[in-house]
């Protein structure tokens, strides 16, 4: 998961399979909260299961920040490669 698109893939599938979105809602620009309907509980969720694929554990004070899909494949993408580089 190296990539902003391959980040953007898993976590589509991750959205679809763990809160039951339609696959065709979760674009860059959907809201979280607004568009996709994830309650403060589901990102708790979507962090954890973040973790289980990265290896890696997103601080909850950057999730705070994090409003629209595209707003996580970018902090995923940044987890993934600095600790990396």
């Amino acid at each position: 998961m190296n990539s902003r698109n391959e980040i953007f893939q898993t976590l589509r599938d991750a959205l679809v399979e763990l809160f039951e979105l339609e696959s065709e809602r979760i674009t860059l620009e959907a809201n979280l909260y607004q568009d996709l309907e994830i309650d403060s509980i589901d990102a708790v969720d979507l962090i954890d299961h973040i973790k289980r694929q990265t290896g890696k554990k997103i601080a909850a004070e950057e999730f705070k920040t994090v409003r629209t899909v595209g707003d996580v494949v970018e902090a995923v993408y940044r987890l993934t490669n600095t600790e990396t580089a």
